[in-house]
């Protein structure tokens, strides 16, 4: 018997079409289903009437969803939410991590169509790619583009930032601020478990506006402070915790490396700079979510990736920082501690 008799192409398909479910999976995010079912069950005829969905879809794409496992179906036809849709995909919830869902749908959907051409160029697939003009320049100029974009930078912080307010030693700590925070997901995160830590954001003017709309919506506004400026260009504000979050991956190695080095500099003795992204596993084979964002760099930015652990430690020992330890958050995340 040929060993091939055991050797099916399912995997390969699943593989292949698996953009099959991630749209399926977005589109319901983009549609409102999970946030619909938030205050219980319903039948297939008023969940389709309430979304809009048309009579010919309704029921493969409700049991589409059954079958991924984000919505279950009762024998009588109810659907409800699985406890986890609950939970972070419903937009009343604080937990609501589908704001980097939606702006996947909106924008980083059709960019992987370029995978391909992104791959033989090296080029990016974005906005930037028609325009020419700077990625965040371009972006700020949309309104809606741009809220969505803040909105998505915030859903998936929102785990990250629980995650790191309670794994961080914040003991004697008294000010931090996230450089290029978006929305402030982490510094809030923090305030909300220690009343006696201040906290800001530091980040581009435009963010200013939504950035204020989400603190008062979470009842920060005395405690958590908007920045503006350019982290590149003007002085980084006070404090005794700096973080970085998901803002290496953005820029060339040359650039990160002078940013770790800003940081460190800005710092009292003692104060820590906290880093934290989808670190690539330094083997470079078991992180397949880090590899995937960081195809997802080639596609968005001009020189961004994701890096090792092993880099990000390197680079922080070199911009001075006496102690570098590295954790895993969650997901596919790690942090890395640096205390000068």
């Amino acid at each position: 018997m040929s060993g091939n008799d055991t050797i099916t192409p399912e995997p390969l398909l699943q593989l292949g079409l698996g953009f099959m479910a991630s749209k399926t999976l977005l589109s319901a995010v983009e549609l409102g289903i999970f946030t619909a079912l938030a205050d219980g069950g319903r039948d297939r005829e008023s969940l389709a009437s309430e979304v809009g969905l048309h009579p010919r879809s309704s029921e493969d794409f409700l049991d589409a969803l059954v079958s991924l496992d984000v919505l279950t179906r009762d024998e009588d036809g109810t659907y409800r939410n699985t406890p986890a849709a609950d939970v972070f995909l419903d937009r009343a919830k604080p937990s609501y991590v589908g704001g980097i869902l939606e702006m996947a749908n909106a924008r980083l959907f059709g960019f992987w169509n370029n995978l391909t051409d992104a791959l033989r160029t090296g080029a990016l697939q974005n906005e930037v790619a028609h325009s020419g003009a700077p990625f965040f320049a371009t972006l700020s100029q949309d309104p809606v583009a741009w809220r969505a974009f803040l909105n998505g930078m915030n859903g998936v912080s929102t785990p990250l930032a629980a995650a790191l307010a309670a794994d961080f030693d914040w003991t004697g700590r008294r000010h931090v601020v996230d450089l290029g925070g978006a929305l402030g997901a982490v510094p809030a995160a923090v305030l909300r478990s220690h009343p006696d830590i201040t906290g800001g954001v530091f980040e581009l003017p435009p963010v200013g506006p939504v950035f204020d709309e989400f603190v008062a919506a979470h009842g920060l506004t005395d405690r958590l402070t908007f920045h503006g400026g350019d982290f590149f260009l003007d002085p980084l504000p006070a404090a005794d915790v700096y973080v970085m979050g998901q803002i290496l991956h953005d820029w060339n190695p040359e650039q990160r490396r002078f940013l770790l080095k800003k940081a460190y500099d800005a710092l009292p003795e003692g104060g820590t700079l906290i880093v934290y992204d989808a670190m690539i596993d330094d083997e470079r084979r078991h992180n397949t979510y880090g590899l995937m964002l960081s195809l997802n760099m080639l596609i968005d930015t001009e020189g961004g990736s994701e890096y090792t652990v092993a880099d990000a430690t390197q680079w922080l020992r070199a911009a001075g920082f006496a102690k570098v330890e590295a954790r895993h958050l969650i997901g596919g995340y790690t942090a890395v501690y640096a205390t000068k």
